[in-house]
């Protein structure tokens, strides 16, 4: 049986605490996974000099150099996972196998992965806003003409990860060149993508102090955010929610990301059907930057009838077969329990679901497999239940709204794609604080350029600037 360790600064420990991860279909535990407890990464967590240490002994160049060979090696090499040896298409097998997720879907964050780290000078550009990187080995420099100087806000970088798509992991990578170490709860079912990066940073020369993982529940989560001086925590709203107001964490929650057709473009809506289709379903529609709401100001009934056409073209294949853009849920009850949601959701009046009359039921099992088929839910008004939800498959409301309502109908919103050529809507947009990540024209919500932060700042997450003046040395 294939065994992952904990790793306590880069150092393989079995924990006689064991968690059994199982195949999504036959529920057979197809890998254990070592558990840690709160009391041992407390302990650990006394010594967070080290592993920085360890990592400031290297400059940033040199780190973003590792970082480039280790896109490499996470790519196309054979690493370690536990005491075997895993390759790539055996990493795509093993992370499907717990959670359902396409062979396809998988390589494709595969790739996205590889391009954050063979990309990082790029994100680090994009980061710090084109800051000379040799001021961070410094401490301090000459940036556009001021004297500046940065000091790391901590030791470590405490990540809670989830489950539901690899490609998140590129989010936490950029740290290492910004020598910062990391301290990485994997999600439960997903400890694959995490456990193999770490192993490509380290055959790239990154020193192993840097890296400690630690499979946990509630209460070790708990403890890594707390001891941990800056952090990061992907989940739902119900689970980020207790740490709103800590300033130390980086949340990464549920999305509401967002295609509005200005009331300028939305009589050519069909211009831009394609563009909607890929913000709901890319990814399997799993990820916080897929559209859950298109926003509209008239048509609102004819754009959730084309889209619900185009979206009862997706059908559940085999996890290998290369047309698969279904993922099916690894826990049958969560899909059972997200189709209630949205079945109570319809049984109030001013919503209809669109996808029903072409594709049947919603919730299917096939081959063993049980999936929530892409939905579309037409919304007369932006009060209903339905027309603010998020849910871990291709869903979405058409939601129609007046011109002079958008954005604060909007509510808060991770990305908005908003299709319009009006500047005073555009304007209006730029100055919203509702908006974190906002696309000006037909661009899906899922398109991300290297140069610009996904959502928040690491580098203003783990840096901050002092105020900094030096005397000129005597004669």
């Amino acid at each position: 049986m294939l065994h992952i360790p904990i790793l306590r600064k880069g150092e393989p420990y079995r924990s006689i605490d064991i968690a059994k991860v199982p195949d999504f279909r036959t529920r057979e535990t197809f890998v254990e996974v070592s558990q840690a407890n709160a009391g041992l990464i407390r302990r650990d967590l006394v010594d967070q000099d080290s592993p920085r240490k360890a990592l400031t002994a290297f400059t940033t160049d040199e780190l973003i150099a590792m970082s480039k060979r280790a896109a490499e090696y996470f790519m196309n090499d054979t690493l370690p996972v536990g005491d075997q040896m895993q390759t790539p298409d055996d990493y795509v097998r093993q992370l499907s196998a717990t959670t359902g997720m396409p062979h396809i879907l998988v390589r494709k964050n595969m790739n996205k992965i590889r391009g954050v780290m063979a990309e990082i000078d790029s994100v680090l550009s994009g980061l710090t806003r084109g800051l000379d990187l040799k001021i961070l080995d410094a401490g301090f420099g000459v940036h556009e003409g001021h004297a500046v100087s940065f000091f790391p806000r901590t030791q470590s970088l405490g990540v809670i990860l989830p489950s539901n798509s690899p490609g998140v992991h590129s989010l936490w990578v950029p740290s290492i060149a910004m020598k910062i170490p990391l301290v990485l709860k994997p999600g439960s079912s997903e400890p694959w993508s995490p456990y193999r990066i770490l192993q490509a940073l380290i055959k790239a020369g990154v020193p192993k102090e840097a890296f400690s993982y630690y499979p946990t529940d509630h209460g070790g989560a708990g403890a890594i955010l707390q001891y941990c001086g800056r952090g990061m925590f992907f989940g739902d709203s119900a689970s980020v929610g207790k740490y709103a107001n800590d300033s130390r964490i980086e949340l990464h929650g549920t999305g509401y990301s967002k295609v509005v057709l200005g009331d300028d473009v939305v009589d050519e809506w069909e211009k831009y059907l394609d563009v909607m289709v890929a913000s709901i379903t890319e990814n399997g529609g799993r990820s916080c930057i897929n559209a859950s709401g298109v926003w509209v100001t008239r048509h609102g009934r004819e754009i959730a009838e084309a889209l619900a056409e185009r979206l009862s073209r997706i059908v559940p294949r085999a996890v290998d077969d290369p047309q698969a853009l279904l993922a099916p849920f690894a826990n049958p009850d969560v899909a059972r329990r997200i189709s209630g949601i949205v079945d109570a959701g319809l049984n109030e009046s001013g919503a209809v679901e669109m996808t029903e009359k072409y594709r049947g039921a919603r919730l299917v099992e096939q081959d063993g497999c049980t999936y929530l088929l892409p939905t579309i839910v037409y919304c007369e008004s932006n009060e209903h239940s339905l027309a603010n939800r998020e849910f871990l498959f291709p869903f979405a409301s058409v939601v129609e709204v007046k011109p002079e309502e958008i954005p604060e109908a909007l509510g808060p919103t991770l990305v908005v794609s908003a299709i319009t050529n009006d500047e005073n809507l555009i304007e209006r947009l730029v100055s919203s604080t509702l908006v974190d990540r906002l696309n000006i024209g037909a661009i899906p919500t899922m398109v991300i350029g290297w140069d610009q932060p996904h959502e928040g700042n690491l580098f203003e997450h783990l840096y901050a600037r002092r105020a900094f003046q030096r005397a000129t040395a005597a004669a």
